[in-house]
């Protein structure tokens, strides 16, 4: 195989370890000019090299040299030309967030997993929800709320208590946090095209940031999200352990 790796990791310990053995064995590129980009790391570190490569050509593989790892690979120095030949792509657009805050600033983000909308202070988070302009929710009390994308939504939203949504299917998920009033709302399923749109009410007495992948906007005012077909994601799996395998197998631990 004669295509040219790029090797990167997370700072931790095991991952820089990781890379030392890897370039040692098989060299690397910096990833501009590579034809395969190989990540070290758990899921965060994985989510920032596809976010910091995302205008490259390269897919991406990653290993896991973290906690989760659940859009890894299992970590091994050995064979790696080999696993890289077999490897099965899946390809993900993120979610474009729009956010305004107090100040009338616009912020802009990019979330592969999910965008969420939290409670920054004591009191109950109050939201207005409307999909494709039209008020669906004229009042959600809650810790929060997110909108999920399929590869996000074991993650996050899973733990929220939202669904598990099969990898390639044309939906989001909406799932509220700790709703209050409306009594456990537990959400909706949205088309994967719609756009959502958070309000937050009472947003003085009732602040609420935003985060988009770890990127967050405190003391917004609206949010608006949707899917982003013009950017996709490409992600390298062992054959058999693709996200398809990973969201069904998470529903039968």
């Amino acid at each position: 195989m004669s295509r040219k790796i790029a090797f990167v990791a997370s700072d931790a310990e095991i991952a820089q370890a990781a890379l030392d053995e890897l370039v040692a064995r098989y060299g690397t590129v910096k990833p501009d000019r590579a034809d395969i980009i190989v990540a070290l790391g758990g899921d965060g570190f994985m989510l920032e090299t596809l976010h910091d490569t995302q205008d490259l050509r390269a897919p991406v593989y990653g290993m896991n040299c973290g906690t989760v790892g659940f859009l890894m690979n299992e970590y091994s120095p050995d064979d790696l030309i080999e696993r890289l030949i077999a490897a099965e792509e899946e390809v993900i657009n993120p979610l474009s967030m729009r956010a305004e805050d107090a100040d009338g600033k616009v912020h802009t983000g990019l979330a592969i997993n999910e965008v969420s909308l939290l409670r920054i202070g004591p009191q109950a988070a109050k939201l207005q929800i409307s999909v494709d302009g039209r008020m669906r929710l004229d009042e959600l009390a809650c810790d929060g709320a997110l909108l999920s994308t399929p590869a996000g939504s074991t993650a996050y939203n899973y733990s929220a208590h939202g669904p598990i949504l099969p990898i390639g299917s044309d939906v989001l998920a909406l799932t509220a946090v700790a709703a209050f009033r409306p009594r456990r709302w537990r959400g909706a399923l949205l088309p994967k095209d719609a756009l959502v749109r958070f309000d937050v009410l009472q947003h003085e007495k009732r602040p609420v940031m935003a985060d988009a992948d770890g990127r967050s906007v405190r003391n917004v005012v609206s949010v608006e999200i949707q899917s982003n077909d013009q950017i996709a994601h490409r992600i390298l799996f062992d054959p058999g352990h693709g996200l398809e395998e990973r969201l069904i197998r998470e529903q039968f631990v």
